[in-house]
Order: C-alpha cells, then structure tokens, then sequence
C-alpha cells in the first residue's frame, strides 16, 4: 500500500486514532473511552496515565486494521482536548497529580481574585482571551499551591507543564520532546499573541515559572520522531493542532470570514480572520488558528463548554435515552417545543456570557412534558448556544475598519452530533443560513493528518487539500424570520435565569 498518515485525536471523553491514506480517505478508525472524575461539584479530572495508555492503544489497534505497517507511517499528528492541564516530573515522566480539564471551575476563585486585582484587561489585551477557569494558567497556579516543595520543583525544571499535545509529545518521543504549538499555546493564558511567545509579565502574574513550560512550534513541522520501542521504529511526529484549530483547518477554512462549528463535548465556532489577531468586544476569544513557517493565521472563537455533554447527561445521568441517536427521532416527533428550554449551564456559561456561577435550568414543564420535550430540548440547546455565538462574532466583524466582511454566508459544521439531521435542520433555520455537512466528518483527526502531511511532503499546499473536501448534505432555514424570533427569545429569557443561580446568597 501507499503511505500513509497516523492522526492522534485525543478528545475529553475518548482516544481516537485514525489511519488516512495519501487521498484523505478514513482507512481505519479506533476509539477508547477513558474516566471522567468528578471529585467536587463543577470540578472535572482526568488520570494523564489512562489518556497516555488508550492512545497508545488505539494508535496501535489503527495501524494494524488499515494494514500500515510503521514502514508504511509517513508522520503522525497529534490533535487534542485544549487547555487540559497536565504536571509530570522530568526524571521520571510521571504525572504528580489528576489532570484538571478544560470543564473544570475549580479555578472560579482565582480568577475572581485577578479580577478584583485590576488584572483582567492587560490579560486580555495580550492573550485575546478572558480571565476564565477554561484556561490552563489558572490550573497550573492552583497545582502548584497545593505544595511549597512542588513549586520549588517547578521553579528548577524538575516539573513540567503540558496541555495534552505536551504531555503526549513527551512521551511519544520517549521523554526527547518538551513542546507545544502556537495553537495550544495560545489557550493557557500566558502566550502573548504579538510576540509569538511566552510572557514574562503574565508568568509572574499567574505564578508560572518559565523553566516548566514547553518550547512553542509551528503546527506543521517535523518535531522529531517516536522512541522506537513504540511502533518498531522511528516514525516522523509532524503536525499539532488544538481540536477546534486542527477542525478548522481539515474543514479547509483557509480563506478569512470563512468558519466552521464543531458540536461535541461542547460547540466551538472559529471564523478566519486571517493574518491579523481581531480582539473582541462582546465576549468572544481570539486564538491562533495555527502557525505555518513564520506565518500566523488567526481565529475569533465562541466556545461553548456543554453541548453534547447534555445529551449524555439525559443518556447517563437520568436515563432517559438508552444512546444519543434516540434524540433526533424523539425531537422530531414533536411539532414544537411547547416551551420547554434546557439551558445546560452544568459547569457554568461560556462564550459570550462567560459566568461561572451559571448552572443548568430546565423550565417551562408542565404534566404534558415527555421524554420527547427533553431530548429535544437538549438538542435545540446546541443550536441556540451555537446562535449565541455567531451573532457575537457578527457584531465584532462588522466593527472592524473593513466592514463588510460579517456577512457570513454559510457554517461548514463537523463532530458527532451533526449526524442528527433534525438538529442541523433545526440550527439551519435558526441561524437563517445554510448549514453544510461534509462527507469526510472526522475533521479534527484529518486536520491534524493535514499539518502532519504537508510537513513531510505528502500533500504540497492548501490549494490541494481543498480538492479533497466533499459535500454530503447542505440544509437551508427552512421557517419564518418571526418563528426565529420567537424561538430565540425563549432561550434568551431561560438562560438569564441561569445565570449567578451558584452564588451564595
């Protein structure tokens, strides 16, 4: 067989692995779900040991079922839950402790000390993103007050700190490779989007010593190559990418005004802005997209924390539904909702409200409510997330000195849940626009085979890649404007009573 290119997908709830070949076709597909901890209300842990072992598996289990031997392997790319904080020890590559994930509010009160110091602006002003427990530096300064000899450690290079690429790099490379890319990088809260690197007055401000922190690289590059006791043999590690950035760049938005909308754990929408970082006004993130050679492409992002998670919940945590495909049928056997909104504000709101103390409400239940207005609730809360977000991003497009280029025509969607056709239908009509569903869904692992193979020769340039996306099905708005309206004054009223309902008092 021809090469092919290995991309690690290691996402909140699961470890993927997929095998692509040289046209961009899937070759094999594998999948391990780990734990999720929760060891206090709104707090989310993960064991960095079970993440490393089910990704070395599924690496594994996907090479033998597409039949590429690591002879055959071109590179491998790595993309990854982002912000997820992990501390190992350099000697010995163990973690000192649980992963804090991305979900977690354990942080809600070191931020709100931050703020109350004065310091959320200048935060702002240099990362392009908001003083929010989402973020890694905050993770990092509650692990290391957790222990003066920890600190210490840290203070001399004995811990590191990793998001999950780090982490994962490092143990890839057999303890060779201590890195990150301008992606990742760009979420912790302590990289300056002007210069390209770490700060030095945010390290301080969040109590990071530099000496623990990662080398920042392009995505797309050859870092180094596996320790060879793993597959057999060296192979090339070439591409990394946050999930959401390795989404938007196998979505081929390549082109600034062009986005895409992830729905999985949570919903993310990222729209191209090109070379220029666009900082927000209405409560939106600005991210690296991803850096190739010396050339930074940047993002606007909403980032919403619970989306599929709350389908889950009706699945685990009520019983409701015995497995997620049960929703779209269930919500369209339903003419409307009859006023039933699930605001599923569990681990607090993200963009563009960004209120920790948010928590999860379902109202307008009355004795004729079923399981139906539930799943269907749960669905329509995606959409009207994903609704918030976009209009957010409109208005901080529209005020820049251009104009003219907010006038987003249509959203390429990807992730698990856009196999509900009921709810790509329902977010078409709510948006007003043509919502478009690639063939190829698996977007965040082909992003990240995208970087991979581009730095080793596989694929030449973007215009190439963009000859492999493929449309499975656009679905256009299909209701009235006064229908839209009304929908979403609903969600509206429903989320401002979830807000503040965590503060004492």
């Amino acid at each position: 067989m021809s090469r092919c290119i290995l991309a690690l997908d290691q996402g909140t709830t699961s470890s993927r692995a997929i095998a692509f070949g040289e046209q961009a076709q899937v070759l094999s597909v594998a999948q391990r779900e780990f734990p999720q901890l929760y060891p206090s209300p709104g707090h989310v842990e993960h064991d960095p040991e079970a993440i490393w072992e089910s990704q070395l598996a599924t690496a594994k289990q996907a090479l033998h079922q597409a039949g590429c031997s690591a002879t055959k392997v071109a590179a491998i790319g790595v993309t990854n839950q982002r912000e997820t904080t992990v501390l190992w020890d350099r000697q010995t590559g163990k973690p000192v402790s649980n992963a804090i994930v991305w979900q977690s509010r354990i942080t809600a009160d070191i931020c709100a000390r931050h703020k109350a110091n004065g310091e959320e602006e200048v935060v702002r002003q240099k990362t392009g993103l908001v003083l929010d427990p989402y973020f890694s530096g905050t993770k990092i300064e509650y692990l290391l007050a957790q222990s003066p000899d920890l600190r210490a450690r840290a203070e001399r290079g004995d811990i590191l700190f990793g998001t999950i690429d780090s982490f994962l790099f490092w143990r890839l490379s057999g303890g060779k490779l201590h890195i990150t890319d301008a992606s990742n990088a760009s979420r912790t809260l302590l990289f300056n989007l002007q210069t390209g690197d770490w700060d030095d007055e945010l390290l301080k401000l969040f109590g990071v010593p530099r000496a623990m922190l990662p080398q920042v690289r392009a995505s797309s590059e050859v870092y180094g190559e596996t320790d060879s006791s793993l597959f057999g043999r060296p192979i090339p590690l070439a591409g990394c990418a946050g999930d959401q950035q390795a989404a938007t760049f196998g979505q081929t938005c390549f082109a600034p005004g062009s986005a895409k909308n992830t729905y999985g754990t949570g919903c993310f929408l990222l729209l191209n802005t090109g070379n220029t970082p666009v900082h927000s006004q209405h409560g939106l993130l600005t991210t690296v997209a991803w850096k190739i050679g010396d050339v930074t492409t940047y993002a606007l992002e909403g980032a919403v924390f619970v989306a599929g998670a709350a389908v889950q919940w009706l699945r685990d945590g009520l019983n409701v539904i015995a497995s997620a495909g049960e929703t779209e049928a269930l919500a369209a056997s339903l003419t409307q909702n009859d006023g039933v909104y699930l605001v599923p504000a569990f681990v607090g709101l993200g963009a563009p409200y960004w209120d920790p103390q948010a928590r999860g409400i379902l109202v307008g239940l009355t004795r004729g409510t079923s399981r139906a207005h539930l799943a269907r609730a749960a669905l329509e809360a995606m959409a009207y997330q994903t609704c918030d977000v976009l209009q957010a991003m409109q208005q901080d497009l529209a005020a820049q000195p251009q104009g003219g280029s907010s006038a987003l025509t249509v959203l390429q969607v990807d992730g698990g849940a856009t196999a509900n056709s009921w709810l790509m239908q329902f977010q078409a009509d709510l948006l007003g626009l043509p919502v478009r569903r690639p063939v190829v869904q698996e977007t965040t692992a082909l992003g990240a085979a995208y970087l991979a193979g581009l730095a080793v020769g596989v694929w030449q340039n973007q215009d190439e890649l963009r000859k492999h996306w493929a449309l499975d099905r656009e679905f256009r708005p299909e209701i009235a404007a006064e229908s839209r309206a009304s929908l979403y004054a609903g969600w509206r009223r429903a989320v401002e009573r979830s807000r503040g309902w965590a503060v004492e008092g």
